[in-house]
This record gives C-alpha cells, structure tokens and sequence, in this order.
C-alpha cells in the first residue's frame, strides 16, 4: 500500500503498488468512461482513446521546442496545422501553430494583435477588445496579461452577437472584435459574417473563437447540417483558434492557433538573445512543448481520416437532435436558441433548474451550467449516444421530485 507522507518517501515502491495508489485517488473522479460526464471530456470510444493514449507515449519525452532536435516533431506539426487550415478555407499564405490549449491560442492571437497595432503607431495601452457577453474568459485572461481591456456587449434575443450592439461599443482604443463558433456557454454560433464586415469597416482585428467547433463544424457541414461562414471563408477574419482536444480527439495539451497570414503571426513569437547561451525563439507561450500532444493529434487525425471525423460528428450532431427533442417535449423544459453541433443548454419553467442539476449530479451525471440564463449545459461526445434514454428518464425523475417541493438554490453549482 502506497501512503501519501507530503514528501518525497526514503525509499521507492514498487509500479504495481503505485499504480494502485493512481487508481485509488481516482475513485471519486467524474464517471467519464462510461459517458455521465458532458463537460470537461470528449470520449469518442476506446479505440481513438487507445490511439490518443500510445501515440503520446511514444513521444512523451520529446521536446518540441527543439524542432532542429527532433524534426519529426516538427512534420507532425506542419501537418496537423495544414490541415486544419484546409478544414477551415484558409487562404495558401496563412499560417498557423499547434499550442497546449484554447487559452494559450487566445492570448497569442490577442498578443499578435497588440503588438501589430504597436508596431503600425496604435497607443496599445488600455487599448480594448470588443466581444459579445458569451466570449470564453480566455479573453479576458489575455487582456489581464497584456494590460488590456475587454469591453463585453450584452447578446441578442437568440443568444448570438449583437453586432449593432458591438457597432456601438467601437471606441478609438478599440484594437479587437471576437466572434465564437459556437459560443461555450449556449453552443451558438455568432454571425462571423455580419462581424467580419464590422472588422472591416473600422480596420479591426476578428478574432474567431473556434476551440469548440473548428474540428466538428467542417465536419458536421460535410454531413449535410446547415451552418453559417465562420472560417477563413469570411474576408474579415484575421486569426482563429480551434481545439484538437475537444472534438479534434487528441490528447490533452493541443489546440491550434491560425493567422491570414505570415506578417501577421510574426507578432506572435517571442525573440530573445541577451544572454550567455544564445538565440531562443519559441512561437507560443510555452517553452517546453510535450511532444507527445503533437504526435497524439497527428495519430488521431490519420487514425480517423476525414471518414472518421464525419461518422463521429453525426453520432454527436443526431444525439443532440434526439436529446432537445425529448426535453422540449418535457413539460417544463425547454432548450436555448439554436444550436448545430454537440454543445446545448436547456431551463426550466416549473421547477429550479440547479435543484434539477443536483438531482442529476446524485445520480452521478456531472454536466456544466448557465446563469444567464439559469440552465444545464450538455457537450456531448460520440460515447453519448449510449446513454441518451437514460438520461432523459433520469432527467424526468429529476424534474418530477424538485417541481414543487425542491428548495430554490440561488447560486449556481461549482463545477471547475
């Protein structure tokens, strides 16, 4: 038996006993595996987990900020970034980067754009990004680092951008517009078109959030769903991050970073030689790059080939159909907006929908929240579609023990 002393112990165990130990701290995790979980984990099935899980392993000591040490590193990347850039209708001359998440893509792409308007005489101190209320924090997070400000604009009716709105909150200190597709909180994509030509005509930098769509939404567009422009297709778009981890399938630790083009991204590196061992230029934020997140990523896209990707994009993109027709079918439930991919929010009108959430979290489903408005929050992963009946029958139960009778809980529940 392995026990935690908060030091290093004298003397080592043995890997059986210590991959106990690994298993033990795990027990009260989330139940992912077998598809309770709809945030945080996207479960495709055991064989692209398993292909995920050894192409990391066998570059898990590799360094890709060494390229010129390990140039395998460095293929697998060029591939991973061409194609992604094809999914999204960018143009020959745009560029891009693998990095270690959405955030990490976000603040490049706000670093970029900082810098570039520096660099072209702009005052950047202060200077402002514009983003609808339902942007990622990411945003935010960027701006706190870069000693900027996020200005967020309350969205439409339909949950989407209001872009007459963010028209209005224009200012000269305003460098930024972002648009999501979809948008985290609701799964809604914004109107990138409308935003691109607003970019246009003030000479801003578009920023569009794809971490959650940029590896579904080609995808589930190829399989007949009708979805609006929001890529590189959209002339105002300048930079774009999309998420390998999430519907990409990768393992944890990838994302991309995708720039119009070259000049662009230039703003993005970080240069420096005033010191005793030479030149370092790393083009993200990190230093040490895993290896094993873009042997992952690479293994898991020709694992699963443009074939694959569109057969779990319709199991996800059909189970959500299937999941919002039963709730609204509920009485006293009803979904948000319009969602077209695998990420959705419903609310409730009879019942407090956290008190619902508690239930369901009882029974070990562990989803994420809305608070403008109240709802439960459903991303949902090809593995879902095993246990959609059950969760509605659960969800049912749920709503029948908390109408009427279920304590009205003001907060909503943690679930970071």
């Amino acid at each position: 038996m392995v026990e935690s002393t908060g030091s290093i112990p004298e003397k080592g165990s043995s890997w059986e006993d210590v991959r106990e130990a690994l298993i033990r701290a795990g027990r009260d995790d989330v139940d992912w595996r077998n598809a309770r979980t709809a945030v945080y984990v996207f479960n495709p099935g055991e064989d692209v987990i398993r292909v995920a899980k050894e192409a990391y392993a066998l570059y898990q000591s590799e360094n890709g900020v060494g390229m010129s040490a390990f140039p395998s590193i460095r293929e697998m990347e060029l591939d991973v970034v061409s194609s992604g850039l094809r999914l999204l209708n960018a143009p020959d001359e745009a560029v891009g980067d693998m990095t270690s998440g959405g955030t990490e893509s976000i603040i490049l792409a706000v670093k970029a754009c900082r810098d570039q308007a520096k660099a072209h005489g702009r005052n950047v101190q202060g200077a402002r990004i514009v983003a609808p209320r339902s942007a990622h924090p990411a945003f935010d997070k960027a701006a706190v680092y870069l000693g900027l400000e996020v200005v967020r604009v309350p969205v439409a009716k339909d949950f989407t951008a209001d872009v007459a709105a963010m028209d209005a909150a224009i200012d000269d200190k305003t460098i930024m517009l972002v648009g999501s597709a979809p948008c985290f909180p609701y799964g809604i994509f914004d109107s990138i078109p409308e935003l691109g030509k607003l970019a246009e005509s003030h000479d801003l930098w578009l920023h569009v959030d794809a971490c959650v769509g940029g590896y579904f939404a080609p995808f589930a567009r190829m399989n007949g769903v009708e979805l609006p422009d929001f890529d590189f297709a959209v002339p105002g778009v300048r930079s774009m991050s999309a998420d390998l981890h999430k519907y990409g399938y990768a393992a944890k630790g990838a994302s991309t970073i995708f720039h119009r083009n070259e000049t662009q991204r230039n703003f993005q590196s970080f240069i420096f030689d005033n010191w005793p061992a030479g030149g370092m230029s790393t083009p993200t934020v990190a230093g040490t790059r895993p290896g094993g997140a873009f042997a992952s990523a690479w293994a898991v896209m020709h694992y699963l080939g443009v074939e694959g990707y569109r057969e779990k994009a319709k199991r996800v993109t059909d189970t959500r159909e299937k999941l919002m027709a039963a709730i609204n079918e509920i009485d006293g439930l009803h979904t948000y907006g319009d969602p077209k991919l695998g990420l959705f929010a419903y609310g409730a009108e009879r019942a407090d929908i956290f008190a619902i959430w508690g239930e369901l979290n009882s029974k070990g489903w562990f989803t994420g929240v809305t608070t403008e408005p109240k709802g439960i929050q459903l991303m949902l992963s090809p593995a879902h579609a095993e246990v959609a009946d059950e969760y509605i029958r659960d969800l049912t139960e749920a709503l029948d023990r908390v109408a009427g009778t279920g304590p009205v809980v003001e907060n909503a529940p943690s679930y970071n």
